[in-house]
């Protein structure tokens, strides 16, 4: 498989072709991942340093047994305990780190741009895990996945991204991947959770749910960022879920097919009622879990593909 990158640091920098790649391979460890012994070797021999610089357990958990799972040694970083605190810069942090020799290095930053520094700063590959307000690349490749095993297709589609756009790195790597696969990208949600200058990414905006739903193949909800606001940005959670929350009622204006997601965690009765998370039919919420194990392994494979062809050429 043929992969151009050395990083993962976001989606704006893959070509289709990547993105392809890496889901045609994840589609591979899917079904490793449905066996009874769920282990290979791409990683065997490799060190992954798992350092987040913000609480996640979902992210973690997933790249953690991404790794497990591949053959490889992994190592997780709590980052809020660390010398950071005691007022080590983020590039002390990074030579410190590249003197232990990694290979896969996974970061999360609550800072947009924070990735981008460290992987000019080490030898290893850096995989981005989210970074402020930036990207958060595996989640719109699990996404990806998720939407195409369930809709046959990752083009052409007409999806609909609802809530708070404005705080979410989420939206804005799902933006960038679903307009660079051809899919037609509404977004939805309150004037206040848009960001300035959205117009730009070729996207159509909805302040009304129903007009904003109405005949999309995927509704992918968001979860209101309130540790990122500063501010009323909504009235109240009461007067958001009657408003933007998504339940049968607004469901109903979206296709009959249409499929429901959502990156987590939910806030049930804000963002999405607890029926439509649960319906089997439409929710693929559990899914998007499943997917994103697989996403990780594919995208750890490729990059530590490329980092030991690196290596032969140096050797030789």
């Amino acid at each position: 498989m043929s992969f151009s990158q050395s990083h993962l640091l976001g989606i704006e920098p893959l070509a289709p072709a990547d993105i392809t790649t890496i889901l045609d391979l994840a589609d591979q460890y899917v079904a490793l991942n449905r066996r009874d012994v769920k282990h290979a070797d791409a990683l065997a021999g490799l060190t992954q340093i798992n350092m987040f610089f913000e609480n996640s357990t979902r992210t973690q958990a997933s790249f953690e047994l991404a790794g497990k799972r591949l053959g490889a040694d992994v190592m997780n970083m709590s980052m809020q305990a660390s010398s950071v605190k005691k007022g080590e810069t983020l590039i002390d942090t990074a030579l410190t780190l590249n003197a232990m020799h990694p290979d896969l290095l996974v970061v999360r930053h609550p800072h947009s741009g924070a990735v981008d520094l460290l992987a000019q700063k080490v030898n290893c590959a850096v995989l981005n895990a989210g970074d402020g307000r930036h990207e958060h690349p595996t989640q719109a490749l699990l996404d990806a996945l998720t939407i195409r095993r369930a809709k046959g297709r990752l083009h052409r589609l007409s999806i609909a991204i609802c809530g708070d756009i404005a705080h979410s790195r989420v939206a804005r790597s799902n933006i960038i991947l679903l307009g660079k696969m051809e899919n037609r990208v509404r977004l939805v949600g309150p004037p206040t959770l848009m960001p300035a200058g959205i117009a730009d990414f070729g996207v159509e905006v909805f302040e009304d749910m129903e007009e904003g739903l109405r005949d999309v193949d995927v509704v992918m909800m968001l979860r209101l960022q309130r540790e990122r606001m500063d501010g009323g940005f909504i009235p109240s959670e009461r007067e958001y879920y009657f408003r933007y929350g998504l339940d049968a009622d607004k469901l109903s204006y979206a296709s009959p097919d249409a499929i429901v997601m959502h990156p987590g965690p939910m806030n049930r009765g804000v963002e999405i009622d607890g029926e439509i998370a649960d319906d089997i039919n439409r929710s693929v919420i559990q899914e998007q879990v499943e997917m994103g194990v697989a996403v990780r392994m594919a995208a750890m494979d490729l990059l530590a593909r490329n980092l030991r062809a690196r290596s032969k050429e140096v050797m030789a």
